[in-house]
């Protein structure tokens, strides 16, 4: 594992991070979302931008495939699915508000994220 790597791989996904917190933020405070489904919004907005960081900075991936993308969307989706189930145990079952939930996600998700990309998306 290159250090250069993981460094930009934190960077781009504290980046993520401030843009999910803060779409969430703004979706369950201002548009009255559920906490669920805020996050889940919020994730999905991260993933494009995400994507296309890790793939032109972090990895330095040269590949343009569309089978690429899908496989990065793929791990998202799993990510997707740690995230939501976090969030609605910590909301819902555990009665947490949803920002501890979140920093929950935050512990869990992108080492799982990053370990699924750099083995399988953006593996040379």
């Amino acid at each position: 594992m290159k250090i250069n790597v993981l460094v930009r791989y934190g960077l781009v996904g504290l980046l993520g991070t401030i843009i999910h917190f803060g779409s969430l933020i703004l979706l369950v405070e201002f548009a009255n979302f559920d906490p669920v489904l805020g996050s889940a919004l919020g994730f999905l907005l991260v993933l494009v931008i995400s994507y296309i960081l890790n793939r032109t900075w972090t990895f330095q991936s040269k590949s343009r495939d569309v089978r690429q993308f899908l496989i990065y969307s793929i791990v998202s989706l799993i990510g997707l699915g740690l995230n939501s189930t976090i969030i609605f145990i910590s909301v819902h079952l555990l009665k947490w508000n949803y920002i501890y939930g979140q920093c929950l996600v935050v512990l869990v998700v992108p080492v799982s994220n990053y370990l699924l990309n750099s083995l399988w998306t953006f593996r040379d």
